[in-house]
């Protein structure tokens, strides 16, 4: 894996700024918006940026698998597989709010080892690497630069967020009044916000493979932890109930009342 790694994260980038090229012609501009099966959104935007990403993977790592929103599996014939959230928070991307990302990790077996967030309105972007400190990166010509999360030990000083209340019905008051405060929305933008300290925990339920994969090496490089309500490290396979942390002395404390 090593010996790869480098090439890894050359592609990754790159994925990330044709992502990026896309999106841009399309925002804050009129087209079309239709509904899936599960009635959220998709555009023409979400469907051209995977369309793109899976082309570029499938000339350069034939063998490779990929797991995309909007266009399905591609088995792997090795142990590597790209997951792709061409736009995560298509919601806020059709109303013009920067809050929204372009989502690329790499799986090695099953267990992420790579991770993007790109938000190219904005020119930002977080890359975290298996054991390597994440880096995060803004402007045109952007140099990147570790990132760290803020110490944070006690609930009481936390600052959570979640997407809605909806979400996490039966906790979300305690957490509340638990927490110093906790707010809500802000799609994969939440998880770049740990790193950067201004904010201590994102609690999901219910997302999929996509959502929340390229998330683990982002929050672990900059000195968090990621895992499921169980408190059992994520992998491709996970339940969709994620809890991200900047400080791993909140877990505990965060699971008891999710639990």
């Amino acid at each position: 894996m090593q010996e790869n790694m480098q090439e890894f994260i050359t592609l990754a980038h790159h994925l990330a700024d044709e992502a990026g090229v896309i999106i841009k012609q399309y925002y804050r501009q009129p087209f079309e918006v239709e509904s899936k099966s599960d009635e959220s959104p998709v555009t023409i935007a979400d469907k051209t940026v995977e369309q793109r990403l899976r082309a570029i993977v499938e000339a350069k790592r034939q063998e490779d698998g990929i797991i995309g929103e909007e266009y399905g599996t591609k088995e792997s014939k090795n142990q590597y597989t790209w997951v792709f959230d061409p736009i995560d928070g298509t919601k806020s991307f059709v109303v013009g709010r920067p809050t929204f990302g372009t989502l690329i990790a790499l799986c090695e077996n099953g267990v992420p080892i790579l991770g993007i967030i790109d938000q190219p309105i904005l020119g930002e972007r977080w890359i975290g690497v298996k054991d390597m400190p994440t880096l995060f990166g803004a402007g045109a010509q952007a140099r990147y630069a570790p990132v760290t999360s803020r110490p944070c030990s006690n609930l009481s000083s936390a600052r959570l967020c979640s997407t809605s209340p909806h979400w996490i019905k039966d906790q979300w008051q305690a957490l509340r009044d638990s927490s110093d405060f906790l707010i809500w929305g802000g799609d994969c933008y939440s998880y770049g916000l740990i790193t950067l300290g201004g904010l201590d925990a994102v609690i999901e339920t219910g997302l999929s493979t996509y959502d929340y994969i390229a998330m683990p090496p982002i929050i672990n490089g900059a000195g968090g932890h990621m895992c499921d309500w169980n408190g059992k490290p994520l992998d491709i396979n996970s339940d969709g109930m994620v809890l991200a942390l900047g400080d791993i002395a909140l877990k505990d404390q965060i699971l008891d009342i999710l639990k």
